[in-house]
């Protein structure tokens, strides 16, 4: 899953298969994604690794973390939602 000989940094392999999984609904809207701890033994990747992972889904609006809780997957727009609202 993760190439560890490839020059693409280990944070974006791993964003790229959540962000994959979000995709292809493994993970719906407003479910769970993987806690820093749940990245990190699934992945064999660094706590500040699955930080930044966590950070970037966030940050791209993919997920949404509520304190205490975890993150979460945020709603996708929907395709031409934003052409009905002209």
């Amino acid at each position: 899953m993760i190439d560890y000989a490839s020059d693409v940094p280990r944070w974006k392999q791993v964003a790229d298969v959540i962000r994959a999984r979000i995709t292809d609904g493994t993970y719906p809207p407003r479910s769970r994604v993987p806690s820093v701890i749940q990245l990190q033994s699934e992945f064999g990747i660094a706590q500040a690794t699955a930080q930044k992972v966590l950070s970037r889904l966030r940050d791209e609006g993919a997920t949404y973390t509520v304190p205490g809780l975890g993150s979460f997957v945020a709603e996708q727009p929907t395709a031409g939602s934003e052409s009905e609202q002209d």
